[in-house]
């Protein structure tokens, strides 16, 4: 999609962050008809031109969902920029014929694409790391936030026991979380632990990481899951696999109204098709898996 990325404004850096803001301001928001006739066009024609409007028409869409992962420290225009390849991923998968918005089919693919360019950059956060803990290290500010616990230190431990239970994971796993968060990520190991600079972090530290061949077979583990859900979610038509990705996959999950009114159905309507959308999931994970013979079919 080089048209599109050649359309794009320029984005250097953060002094250049006003200015990109001001000029993807000029492109115009389209009427559903003019997307759907572009998308069509692109889907049917591969017209660059057709995929670099509904590109710059939705950068606004990008900028606002980045910068609502500022909390993070990461530069503004980096995350800009990686949404915005996520949503020309979006705009290459999306089909007009589905019958919602590209907005909404795309949101999806920037969040995504945000996601992992943070995941990427924490080094507090592995790739190996699981679904409920990625869900902990995106949710972990906007519920201390709900619960007006942004006290220097450690949590309450009956704020630890909401967010625990809410988030799906263990007490230990939200505590640590918070703590790492709260040092900003990297702190030196070479900061002395006392006034006359006797002692250093590191040698309080105990070494609790798995083995380096433990490590990798983890990640390699990780990556055949994510390889065989991507290859899953195929068996799922477009509303299957947007609907399932949207209830169950997201870290900020659509509830059955807004999904219902994106698809002009009634909420139990929704719901039966979550329900068929994950048996049909799983139906199909359990048969990679018997057929790689990488993981137990259970």
């Amino acid at each position: 999609m080089a048209n599109a990325v050649a359309t794009i404004p320029a984005l250097g850096g953060e002094q250049s962050l006003n200015r990109y803001l001001s000029e993807i301001k000029k492109f115009p928001i389209l009427a559903p008809e003019q997307e759907y006739m572009l998308a069509k066009r692109y889907e049917e024609h591969g017209d660059l031109e057709a995929a670099s409007q509904l590109v710059t028409s939705h950068l606004r869409l990008v900028a606002k969902i980045a910068m609502g992962y500022r909390g993070y420290g990461l530069p503004v225009s980096e995350l800009i920029s990686e949404g915005n390849i996520g949503l020309m991923q979006g705009v290459k998968k999306f089909e007009a014929d589905r019958g919602f918005r590209l907005a909404t089919y795309a949101m999806w693919w920037i969040r995504a694409s945000i996601q992992e360019y943070i995941l990427r950059s924490w080094s507090l956060v592995k790739m190996g790391t699981t679904a409920a803990q990625k869900k902990l290290f995106f949710n972990l500010r906007k519920m201390k936030s709900k619960l007006d616990a942004f006290e220097d230190g450690d949590l309450k431990p009956e704020d630890v026991e909401t967010i625990a239970t809410k988030l799906g994971v263990t007490h230990d796993e939200v505590v640590s979380m918070n703590r790492r968060m709260a040092m900003g990520g990297d702190t030196s190991l070479n900061v002395s632990m006392r006034e006359d600079g006797e002692g250093q972090w590191q040698d309080w530290l105990v070494d609790s990481e798995p083995l380096q061949d433990q490590t990798v077979a983890e990640a390699q583990e990780a990556d055949v899951r994510h390889a065989m859900l991507m290859e899953a979610m195929e068996d799922l038509n477009e509303r299957e696999r947007h609907i399932l990705t949207e209830r169950k996959l997201s870290d900020d999950p659509q509830t059955l109204e807004e999904l219902s009114q994106v698809y002009g159905v009634s909420r139990e309507r929704v719901r039966q098709i979550e329900v068929r959308a994950f048996e049909k999931l799983q139906k199909a994970m359990m048969r990679l898996a018997g057929d790689r013979r990488l993981l137990p079919a259970t």
